[in-house]
């Protein structure tokens, strides 16, 4: 039995504009009318999925998915930092952010570390290997990244060197938990493989 998931980059936020860690913020206007116009482009699914984040069930919505929340592909928990840019954090604690950025397995604050994030999918992903037919799910950038890293099983510090675009789609394809990927595709490209579960 081969498994097929696609998943769905969130459209665009303030937040993500402003490297800011993930506050609850909406998808802009122009990131909505761009979900929208990418309506109908999605393959056919036997199940939709979509992290519970406001960016991502927005952009189902304006996708005209109706998914179901999947509380194990939630974004990346920032801890006491959330709600703060980069570069705010960076100015106020040096130390704890090179440490983040270079440890997979720290989380200095105080949310949940890279690794602990990459464990969470992992679990995700060897249920999704026993599901037949396609799943789409909507997700932040940094689960598709953790989905990348696992899949590869390349080292931890490349979740830092993968950039996830919004309003892309990612898929996996495989069977007995042996996943192939492919990165990236505009939803029009999705759409141009066909409709068919």
């Amino acid at each position: 039995m081969t498994s097929r998931v696609t998943l769905i980059s969130a459209a665009m936020s303030r937040s993500l504009r402003e490297a800011r860690f993930d506050d609850g913020c909406p998808l802009d206007a122009t990131a909505a009318d761009r979900a929208r116009s990418a309506a109908g482009l999605l393959p056919g699914s036997d199940r939709v999925m979509a992290s519970p984040t406001v960016r991502c069930r927005e952009t189902a919505a304006a996708l005209g998915l109706e998914p179901v929340c999947a509380p194990e592909l939630a974004a990346l928990d920032m801890g006491r930092w959330r709600g703060r840019t980069l570069d705010e954090v960076a100015a106020a604690e040096p130390d704890a952010v090179a440490r983040w950025l270079a440890d997979p397995a720290s989380a200095p604050h105080g949310g949940e570390s890279v690794c602990a994030l990459g464990d969470r999918v992992a679990a995700w992903l060897a249920e999704a290997a026993r599901w037949s037919g396609r799943t789409v799910a909507v997700v932040e950038p940094e689960i598709v990244r953790a989905v990348a890293v696992r899949v590869l099983d390349a080292p931890g510090p490349a979740f830092w060197r993968l950039d996830v675009p919004p309003l892309t789609a990612t898929e996996l394809s495989g069977r007995s938990g042996r996943w192939n990927l492919r990165l990236g595709q505009p939803l029009a490209h999705v759409a141009g493989q066909g409709r068919t579960g």
